[in-house]
Parts: structure tokens; sequence; C-alpha cells
């Protein structure tokens, strides 16, 4: 049997004591919530506290996962060579305890959006539609399947 090969990746909905969410503009995907790949051997909070320390300068503490995420296309990377697997996106709450805005080699804009100007500034359906779902989750975690291309698609949607 062949081991199969997925990504797994951390997302933060950080927002501050004013109600703004934290927002980075990124090379490839225009305005998303921060976050990124957890590293091998690293357990997923570090990988989200350091993910959002490199793309956006603010220290964190996480506390609640609100959803999981299961993009199941396959499609190239960037390169146009390299296939891309299956990832698997959690989606955590997080406050910030200090740092400063500041821009990295993955962003070239960082903002604290006031939460309902958020989806003025998202532009990929899917990224919308996981904050959409942490705005909506009232406590609940969601879990949702969906493809990003050809076409956005969302093929499972569950709250539990």
């Amino acid at each position: 049997m062949t081991m199969p090969t997925h990504i797994l990746a951390v997302g933060g909905f950080v927002e501050n004591e004013q109600g703004k969410i934290l927002l980075v503009k990124t090379q490839h995907g225009g305005w998303v919530f921060p976050g990124g790949q957890v590293e091998v051997g690293e357990n997923l909070i570090d990988a989200l506290v350091r993910e959002i320390k490199e793309e956006s300068g603010i220290d964190v503490t996480v506390s609640n996962i609100v959803g999981a995420y299961s993009n199941t296309a396959q499609y190239k990377w960037h390169d146009g060579v390299t296939d891309i697997p299956t990832k698997l996106m959690l989606d955590f709450t997080c406050k910030p305890i200090g740092g400063e805005l500041t821009t990295s080699e993955e962003t070239s804009e960082v903002e604290w959006v006031v939460k309902e100007r958020v989806l003025d500034y998202i532009s990929q359906l899917a990224i919308r539609t996981r904050y959409q779902k942490y705005l909506d989750s009232k406590g609940h975690i969601t879990y949702m399947e969906y493809i990003t291309k050809p076409d956005f698609e969302i093929r499972v949607d569950r709250n539990k």
C-alpha cells in the first residue's frame, strides 16, 4: 500500500479587543487570514503561532478550533509543474498578545480590518466561505469538503 500524501495547513482568525480581524495580502492569493503549512515534526498550535508571526509580525495565543476543511482538488502549483495533493486545513480563533504589524517575504500588506468589512477584502471563494463559517459558527465546528479548481465547488458542508 502506498501511504497517502496530504498537505496539513492551519489558519488563524485573529481578533483584537476592538473587534478587528487580522488580514494579510499574499503574493499569490490576495487578502487572506494568516496561516500556512505545518512543517514535519511541528504541532498545529506551534505552526499557527509561527505562521501568524512570520506573515504579520503579530504574536498570538491560539484558542479554539472552528473549522476543518478538505480541499480535494488536484492541480498544479504556481510553477505549472508540481502536483498539489489534497489539503486539510484547520482554522482556529486567536487573540493578539504583542508584536508589531509588519510585512514579510510572503506578504505585501498587513492590516487590522473591521469584522464587517473583511469580505470586502477577500476575493478567493474558499477563503470567503471559511471566514463566513467563522462568523456563523456560534461555537460549532464546521467541516467542509470543497475543490478550488477548475472552479470553487462545495461538496460536503456539515456543522458539528
